[in-house]
């Protein structure tokens, strides 16, 4: 800075308040200073201005999976929400560990990041309820239910989709449909559930509790069930899929079985990629706006900033047979 003020020929103090955005600051000093900076190749100690602030300008995001375009569609409209208003976002994955993921909480911390948009790998592992707890900075939980957190929501409406998508199966009679689904501890997975069961109950059919299967949201989890469900005594009629890379591994083994959607078998995909629509014609999908949940969940975080207080937004989901 010492440089800059010489350069421009004005104090140190003059290049402190243009730098920093002071409003009272001239034009013809402000354009002074710009020009010497950029001739210099300045560039602002954010970490000693972020202590002087009180604010890094910098939001922690962490994810499940950002292999997963669901996840990547999110953390794309939270970024591009929050960097109009100056914030820089750190993004992190879990990988659904929620040790590797209170590790991440932790560089969030250590960074004195302002706020968090967090998709949880786990609503329950208290280590990371502690830390959050003890962070005390605004949250946004994205499509996780936490009561004892103080924090903002995003929720995504997925039981009139799920109602929606099993009852049209059931009225196709396709009366013995497989859930596939991802943790239960997760509300993605609960909200799926209850809305399958109720479609069974209105339409009069019998849940069969050996067609329901709950394990990871993987690709890995998404075969294995789908494997299973296909050596039993009696094969289903459909599958119902919870989840991108549960659809892309239940998809690898029905097409390596050659079991063709629509003729063979029904399928529903939840938060399906488009491309699945090409390479299988007969699959329907329940659809939720992956930006928009990332864009509501950076502005609610830019509302507790502003001071106001944390409130719940919900996003809808569709079901396109």
């Amino acid at each position: 800075m010492h440089d800059v003020a010489a350069r421009a020929g004005v104090a140190l103090s003059s290049v402190s308040r243009v730098l920093s955005g002071h409003p009272d600051v001239s034009g013809q000093m402000r354009g002074r200073v710009v020009q010497a900076a950029e001739e210099l190749g300045y560039e602002p100690h954010y970490l000693a201005q972020s202590l002087r602030r009180g604010s890094t300008m910098t939001v922690g995001f962490t994810v499940r999976d950002i292999a997963n375009p669901l996840f990547a569609d999110i953390a794309k409209g939270a970024e591009t929400t929050l960097r109009p208003e100056g914030y820089s976002m750190l993004l992190t994955n879990s990988d659904g560990d929620p040790e590797l993921e209170l590790s991440h909480l932790s560089l969030f911390r250590r960074r004195r990041v302002d706020g968090l948009i967090l998709s949880l790998a786990s609503e329950v592992y208290g280590p990371t309820l502690d830390l959050l707890g003890a962070i005390g900075r605004p949250m946004v939980l994205v499509d996780r239910d936490v009561p004892s957190l103080a924090a903002g929501s995003v929720l995504c409406d997925h039981y009139p989709g799920a109602v929606a998508a099993v009852s049209d199966l059931l009225s196709k009679g396709r009366n013995r449909i497989a859930f596939i689904a991802g943790d239960e501890r997760l509300r993605a997975t609960r909200e799926r559930l209850k809305g399958y069961t109720e479609a069974h109950r209105a339409a009069g059919v019998d849940v069969d509790d050996d067609l329901i299967f709950q394990g990871t949201y993987t690709e890995a989890y998404g075969r294995s069930a789908t494997e299973t469900v296909l050596t039993s005594v009696e094969k289903p009629s459909a599958i119902f899929a919870g989840g991108v890379q549960l659809t892309i591994g239940s998809l690898s083994v029905l097409q390596e079985r050659n079991i063709t959607i629509g003729s063979d078998i029904g399928f529903v995909a939840c938060d399906a990629l488009p491309v699945m629509r090409l390479l299988a014609p007969g699959l329907s999908v329940v659809t939720r706006d992956s930006l928009e949940i990332g864009q509501k969940a950076a502005q609610e975080l830019l509302r507790q900033l502003a001071g106001e207080d944390a409130s719940v937004t919900t996003v809808s989901t569709e079901y396109f047979p």
